[in-house]
């Protein structure tokens, strides 16, 4: 088995003396995971940031098997950021929350776009932080667990229970929890 794709390294393990187990999300395969052989050491190691865009190719005897990368940088966005440590906690969160809720091996093209669009909006526009929070509803609208805070009134909070606006003067009792949006 073999193919080859665009991603963004979302993480990155060592794996022995010289190896790492890179977790990367690709275009056309999703969250996908593999061996870089020699990925510890000094070269790879800044190609293999989170938030770096890859060429990437893998391979393995068996779909189902680890398997290994190659990879390849495209567009070193760490090193765009690297001056700015809110960017960079950004980029870096961004990526963690990638690893943690897309499911491995499972196309995305959607996700992927998100996330290239949310990079772009990290390294070069003023008011990231706002695309950023675009960015995580949308995520946690595909993933199930949308907000409805399009209708939502100046000074409303948001229900724990059903993530629901609530309105100031309809505030609930000490039963249930509200958050502040």
């Amino acid at each position: 088995m073999q193919w080859s794709d665009q991603g963004m390294v979302l993480s990155t393990r060592r794996h022995g003396e010289t190896s790492a187990i890179v977790q990367i999300l690709t275009k056309d395969h999703g969250r996908h995971a593999g061996l870089v052989r020699g990925g510890s050491g000094r070269k790879a190691r800044g190609v293999l940031q989170s938030g770096n865009e890859v060429s990437v190719t893998w391979r393995a005897r068996l779909e189902d098997q680890l398997g290994t990368f190659t990879v390849e940088l495209a567009r070193p966005r760490v090193a765009m950021v690297l001056d700015d440590p809110l960017r960079l906690a950004g980029l870096v969160a961004a990526t963690e929350l990638v690893e943690i809720t897309l499911a491995e091996r499972q196309p995305n093209r959607e996700g992927h776009a998100g996330l290239t669009a949310l990079m772009d909006a990290i390294e070069s526009d003023p008011d990231w932080s706002a695309a950023y929070v675009r960015w995580e509803l949308a995520m946690l609208a595909e993933l199930g667990f949308g907000l409805d805070v399009a209708h939502a009134e100046p000074g409303a909070m948001i229900s724990s229970r059903s993530g629901e606006p609530v309105p100031p003067e309809q505030l609930p009792g000490a039963g249930e929890r509200v958050l502040p949006m």
